[in-house]
């Protein structure tokens, strides 16, 4: 295997066969490592399915164990934008490895991710210029409507669920998103879990397994 140029906790198939895969974006101050669990219950109906979980490039301002791909800490919008944008780039490149590395199309590729990770799959997926499986986020929302609306090329489908009482990534955000990505006329599915914080439930991790089944399972 290369040296990637992301470090990176990979899941495979217990065949070793792999015809797809998930990409996994963790959230701000975590690690590929945190979100791989999620292949724990995920693999059960995804088969044949390489799980790759890659650490962000940056050491996280505020918690110097885990990382970020930008930093949070600020109120800046357009360092945020900047440093997105700089994130952005280094995961295409990422993607691109892995796509050379085991023989993969993007379409044979969800991107997925938690909080920031969520934002980073959507950046990714939309901006670039061959359309993915499929795209699936948890509790995040668009870094910058304006930016990202000058930036589409792609039309992948996209999953987004979001906690009710989210109060790190509030449900305003959710819908913006939602509002945001209907106009631009991106086949979209959206669905706020009742009772739920900024978390990754059970029920959402189900209906983004099943997401995910439906539309790499062709």
């Amino acid at each position: 295997m290369i040296k990637f140029s992301l470090n990176s906790t990979f899941i495979k198939p217990e065949n070793n066969e792999i015809k797809n895969a998930v990409i996994l974006l963790h959230g701000y101050g975590g690690d590929g490592k945190d979100i791989s669990v999620l292949s724990n219950n995920w693999k059960r109906k995804l088969s044949n399915t390489l799980f790759v979980c890659p650490d962000g490039h940056e050491t996280c301002n505020i918690n110097p164990i885990g990382f970020q791909w930008f930093d949070f800490s600020t109120e800046d919008k357009d360092l945020i934008l900047k440093k997105s944008l700089e994130a952005e780039d280094k995961i295409k490149i990422y993607v691109e490895e892995i796509k050379k590395e085991f023989s993969l199309k993007s379409s044979q590729i969800c991107l997925s991710g938690f909080s920031q990770g969520c934002m980073m799959s959507i950046n990714v997926g939309l901006t670039s210029e061959e359309p993915y499986g499929c795209i699936v986020g948890f509790s995040g929302k668009i870094i910058d409507k304006e930016n990202l609306s000058k930036r589409i090329k792609s039309k992948t489908k996209i999953l987004l669920l979001h906690g009710s009482l989210d109060n790190i990534v509030t449900p305003n955000n959710f819908l913006e998103a939602k509002d945001f990505l209907i106009r631009e006329k991106i086949p979209t599915e959206t669905i706020m879990i009742e009772n739920s914080d900024h978390t990754i439930s059970t029920k959402a991790s189900n209906i983004a397994s099943d997401f995910i089944k439906q539309n790499l399972y062709k």
